[in-house]
């Protein structure tokens, strides 16, 4: 990306951002129409500063003025990559996200009940975001993202919703098939299903699981971290010329056939670390993304945030900051965000209308895998707090495999969970789940496959986990399946019944559509 191999391996995230800030300021500064950080004038801004609505509070993400409109008609220039996400709360709040190839006048949502009523009309956000030349492999590259975040929303409603800007409108007959639904979340408890991977990149499988995603039917989708790879390494170092910011207009095209419905809500792993845009390299993320704002630490946790869909909490946490292995971001947040979760958890538990408190992020609490395998952060900081609260599931990326544990509390098994068991998290632990296998080459197991329809139980697995000291090997005996192919989860959220209890289905799917795991979580309704 244009700091020297042996510098940026000394270097923080912040620090390499400054060094790619002062070697390409000149340049920046001279182009046309870009700014770099700190600057506000004739309609150029940067997130922190009072200039548009919604803007988000990197303090030095850069962003390329809007304030002159493009020369092409714009009837000529059509959307692309929708993505929806929820605000701080599903029931009312959704921003709908889209991308445009060059800059146009006067972006807008319409939004109505029916696709022939479209009259509510919605002012669009556009943020624009400007790599330079050097900086990875591309040439200069503007990316023109545009949000607008729709509130007031009735529950359990769904939504016919257009994108368009000056010359393009949706609400048009010859353009109504350019329109998208989605469906806020009910203000009550009912039946539901989400689906989860991490680490999905472009590609062929990629589109392949995509193309499984909406046949499930889910509510919302979570994204376990490593979203395109616009940045291939991932050692959160800026050394690597391979970043390539247009990768991300490919994600977001190969996406939208499911995020242009269904609320893709991501969290942040170690190749989202981007250093050009802002000091934690997040802030080609916050151009990107218009996520819940109710975490911590908005400025350098962009990507931490909780939201509650009918009787289950979701809680995504930013692993970056408590990463041995990969610690580019490592303390960033100065322990606020394990603060920040204990509260959230100790809030969700104590709530009667909450059943069910999931968790996901991208480095594993506990994996075999013979690439990253388990990070000791994860289990220092946070499976702590998970076992003291018992959360229901744990859903993580980063290692390119599927593979889950037995009920797990202090780093050994309580109850062994085979392939259609079920796990009481009140009265034994927590199961985690990798779900890494979204599209990106695969890794390896140190022990066979066993997977439903395919079992093959071993006492004993060989596996390392990441420290502060660096690697230190470990045997365990909590990973019941382990399967080495693209996957993705499904989880089945069924409210108590008089009588009964709660239960969270979770279902491992191949790319093939087959099961190849199923277990069940039950608690018992409050």
């Amino acid at each position: 990306m244009g700091v020297p191999a042996e510098l940026a391996e000394r270097m923080s995230m912040a620090e390499q951002h400054e060094y790619l800030r002062a070697r390409f300021s000149r340049r920046t500064m001279v182009r046309g129409g870009a700014v770099t950080l700190g600057a506000i004038a004739g309609g150029v801004f940067v997130p922190g500063a009072v200039a548009q609505a919604a803007v988000p509070s990197q303090a030095s993400a850069t962003y390329a003025s809007t304030s002159t409109a493009s020369t092409v008609d714009g009837a000529l220039v059509s959307p692309f990559g929708r993505h929806l996400a929820f605000g701080n709360d599903p029931s009312t709040e959704v921003t709908v996200s889209w991308q445009v190839p060059i800059n146009v006048k006067k972006p807008f949502v319409r939004i109505g009940a029916h696709p022939w009523d479209l009259s509510r009309k919605i002012e669009a956000e556009v943020r624009t975001l400007y790599t330079p030349a050097g900086v990875g492999a591309s040439g200069d590259h503007t990316q023109y993202y545009l949000h607008a975040k729709l509130t007031h929303l009735r529950p359990g409603k769904t939504y016919y919703y257009g994108v368009g800007h000056a010359g393009f409108d949706p609400a048009e007959a010859h353009l109504l098939g350019t329109l998208g639904t989605f469906t806020t979340a009910p203000d009550h408890k009912k039946p539901f299903t989400f689906t989860a991977f991490g680490d999905e990149g472009v590609g062929y499988h990629g589109l392949a699981n995509n193309s499984l995603l909406l046949g499930q039917n889910p509510s919302f989708h979570l994204h376990a971290g490593d979203i395109c790879y616009a940045d291939p390494a991932g050692a959160g170092q800026t050394a690597d010329a391979g970043f390539d910011s247009r990768t991300w207009d490919q994600f977001l095209a190969q996406t939208e056939s499911v995020a242009k419905s269904v609320p893709w809500m991501p969290a942040y792993g170690n190749h989202d670390m981007e250093a050009w845009y802002s000091p934690n390299g997040y802030g080609g993320e916050d151009a990107r993304w218009n996520l819940p704002d109710n975490g911590p630490d908005k400025k350098n946790l962009p990507g931490v945030y909780s939201f509650v869909y009918g009787n289950t909490a979701v809680i995504s946490l930013d692993a970056n900051d408590v990463s041995f292995e990969i610690p580019a971001n490592l303390g960033i947040s100065g322990g606020t965000q394990t603060k920040w979760l204990e509260a959230q958890l100790k809030k969700y538990r104590a709530s009667r209308d909450i059943d069910f408190v999931v968790i996901f992020f991208h480095h594993c609490a506990y994996c075999t895998s013979t690439a990253h395998s388990s990070e000791g952060g994860v289990r220092n900081e946070w499976v702590p707090l998970f076992e003291k609260y018992t959360v229901d599931l744990v859903i993580n990326g980063h290692n390119h495999q599927y593979e889950r544990t037995d009920v797990i509390k202090k780093n050994a098994v309580v109850k062994k969970l085979p392939i259609g068991g079920t796990a009481y998290p009140e009265t034994e632990g927590v199961v985690y789940v990798t779900a890494g296998a979204a599209g990106r080459s695969l890794y390896a197991f140190s022990a066979p496959d066993s997977y439903e329809g395919h079992v093959a139980d071993v006492d004993s697995v060989a596996a390392f986990v990441n420290t502060k000291d660096g690697k230190v090997n470990e045997t365990v005996a909590w990973s019941r399946v382990r399967y080495l192919n693209y996957s993705f989860l499904r989880v089945d959220v069924q409210p108590a019944s008089k009588g009964r209890t709660a239960t969270l289905t979770v279902r491992g799917i191949a790319e093939t559509g087959a099961e190849i795991d199923r277990f069940t979580v039950a608690r018992k309704a409050k």
